[in-house]
């Protein structure tokens, strides 16, 4: 993922921000021009979560080991499911470029679900935050089969 304006290094529980208008000061001033708008990563990373999750043939979001982890979450009461699961982000001053993971339903073509996420997350994105988002990369992990909610039968069923 490359962006042209990259923001500052930080740590992965330090959450940034962007500063997308800077204001100017003074009476005179329009009131919408008087201070600074700052929008945090973990807001880019929803939006685009929520923005993916959308689209038909979306199963799940996540690689491997954050869905798992996530599916225990979602079990415990009073735990919300994570929207930002399986998005990354980098962000810059007036740009963003986004990764998403994704696992799809078997039977739909991947490559149109591909381009309709990817073209749902830059609208959103673009809509509510006001950043330009350079690019959207969509990595498939896995392909959900119908069945795979369904309970295993018991082993000592299968014997009479």
């Amino acid at each position: 993922m490359t962006i042209q304006e990259q923001a500052p290094a930080t740590s992965a529980r330090k959450a940034t921000t962007t500063t997308l208008i800077s204001g100017q000061s003074g009476v005179s001033e329009p009131a919408s021009t008087r201070g600074k708008t700052s929008i945090a990563d973990v807001v880019v990373v929803k939006i685009a979560g929520m923005a993916a999750r959308e689209i038909p043939g979306v199963h799940d979001m996540g690689g491997g080991l954050s869905r798992t982890l996530g599916a225990v979450r979602d079990r415990v009461p009073g735990g919300r499911p994570n929207v930002g699961r399986g998005v990354k982000v980098e962000v810059g001053e007036r740009q963003a470029a986004i990764d998403v993971d994704l696992v799809v339903e078997y039977g739909v073509p991947i490559t149109d679900v591909a381009r309709d996420v990817r073209e749902n997350v830059i609208a959103a994105v673009e809509r509510i935050t006001g950043l330009e988002v350079v690019e959207v990369n969509v990595a498939v992990n896995d392909v959900h089969l119908p069945g795979d909610d369904e309970p295993g039968i018991p082993a000592d069923a299968r014997v009479e």
